[in-house]
């Protein structure tokens, strides 16, 4: 019962996360308007490299050491604080490199510094430990709260063009808080911290080991935003990410599988339970088609309706980009089990890094030319082939373990519910005006008409679910 009752922590929280946009950005894209938003995102896009060197991949491998040596007290808290040292270290080291950029690029310099609390977010962060030790609830509650502080003052504080810099530092500063706001919970599972037991470098070997994908999946993550940001304009680059954080936004739902599945699944391997590992790997990557495939017909289904209501008239390009980013959800929700439920539990970090790094020299190769003559659709365009691409070398890696036609057996079976759920909702919103109670009919009808289908069809995710929770009791 333990993975249900994590998935419902952690599902709750996404789902809270999927709205918490639908409240704030069709107020924020209003405000601040296709310039600010654009301000903001090459600024945070920016700054996210500069978190990812402080990070250095120490978060997944944290959660995985944690849910490694979760049941030795001692050994637990001597992982723990080697690892909080080294990113401790790792984040000033990069704050002083991002002081260093500021200083050479002195364009949009104070939005650059509201900023600077993401970086020291990355040091305050401690979630991985309450990961690892599959205590999703204290980081849920956290999330809520921090979340709701962080609505109350952007609807406070933002009211004009004028507010980007309130919003960044609200944005910041929030994150930052939030993350150090769990450290009093520590003390319930880890011993004080002894200067004996540092142990630094055994750590570093591994966490950059994991750090290096970490690259290549921010290459293409922030690089589209970056180049649209220069090559084109600071509007195009705000058109690409509104897209982007809607199709991420929609993944939410699937992150929570990937997040409660993975110190379980390292768990299992690290006691010798490989059957489970692979009954585990199984279950989850037809559970995740199962809800990806209909999301990315019912994105495409909604966007025309969807995005002038959320985003307002100015932003009526992003409907071909969402469009098109949309594909995108099945490749990322396979690599999200394959790579992070199956590879890294597994150790099998160097096939998990060619990986990404297949995906992100792809993007890389076809990103300017894409970008150049098709602007933020040419960047989604790259986005859906980049992804795919990593998808297709982790199954190629795992061939050899798993039957790969397994893992696909309701594939055609859930497309077809997801086609014909996709006409119904484009019949509505062809006879019947746009509004917000359209949209709410269209997605209510949508799930239905997907779920109905799904069952006459006589997908077998039905039966699955109802012996997974049977096996979980």
């Amino acid at each position: 019962m333990k993975i249900l009752r994590n998935y419902f922590y952690s599902a709750l929280y996404q789902i809270f996360v999927l709205l918490v946009p639908l409240i704030t950005i069709p107020y924020i894209s209003r405000v601040l308007g296709p310039h600010g938003i654009g301000i903001n995102t090459l600024t945070s896009s920016v700054t996210q490299y500069f978190v990812l060197f402080a990070n250095l991949g120490l978060t997944m491998y944290g959660q995985r050491e944690v849910a490694y040596y979760r049941q030795n007290r001692a050994k637990l808290s001597q992982t723990f604080w080697n690892i909080e040292t080294l990113s401790i270290l790792t984040t000033i080291f990069s704050l002083g490199m991002f002081y260093i950029f500021l200083n050479i690029n002195g364009q949009y310099r104070e939005y650059y510094l509201a900023q600077t609390f993401l970086i020291l977010a990355s040091a305050a962060d401690v979630s991985w430990v309450f990961m690892g030790l599959e205590n999703f609830k204290v980081t849920v509650l956290r999330n809520f709260i921090f979340k709701i502080i962080s609505i109350f003052f952007i609807f406070t504080f933002v009211n004009n063009k004028e507010d980007l810099l309130k919003y960044i530092l609200i944005i910041s500063v929030s994150s930052f808080l939030g993350n150090l706001s769990l450290w009093p919970y520590l003390k319930k599972y880890l011993d004080k911290f002894s200067l004996q037991d540092l142990g630094l470098v055994q750590h570093l070997k591994p966490a950059i080991a994991l750090f290096i994908p970490q690259i290549a999946i921010n290459i293409y993550a922030v690089l589209n935003k970056i180049m649209l940001g220069k090559m084109i304009s600071v509007e195009a680059s705000g058109f690409f990410d509104s897209s982007d954080k809607i199709v991420r936004m929609v993944l939410t739902i699937l992150t929570a599988l990937t997040t409660v599945m993975m110190p379980h699944v390292a768990n299992a391997y690290m006691n010798g339970q490989k059957e489970k590992v692979d009954f585990y790997l199984k279950k989850s990557f037809n559970i995740s088609l199962f809800i990806a495939i209909p999301m990315m017909f019912g994105l495409n289904a909604i966007a025309a309706d969807f995005v002038p209501l959320f985003f307002g008239k100015q932003f009526l390009p992003v409907i071909r980009v969402i469009s098109i980013e949309a594909i995108a959800i099945i490749p990322i929700a396979c690599a999200g089990v394959l790579g992070v439920q199956y590879l890294i539990p597994l150790k099998r970090t160097r096939q998990y890094t060619r990986s990404i790094f297949i995906g992100a020299g792809m993007n890389v190769l076809i990103n300017i030319p894409l970008i150049h003559y098709f602007s933020a659709s040419g960047a989604a365009v790259a986005t859906v082939i980049s992804e795919t691409c990593v998808t297709l070398a982790q199954l190629y890696f795992v061939n050899k373990d798993l039957q790969i036609s397994g893992l696909f057996q309701d594939s055609v079976k859930i497309s077809i519910s997801g086609f014909i759920m996709f006409v119904i909702i484009k019949l509505f919103s062809f006879y019947f005006s746009v509004s917000i109670t359209l949209l709410v009919i269209e997605v209510i009808v949508g799930v239905l008409v997907y779920l109905i289908s799904a069952y006459i069809l006589r997908v077998k995710m039905f039966d699955m679910i109802q012996n997974f929770i049977t096996r979980n009791k």
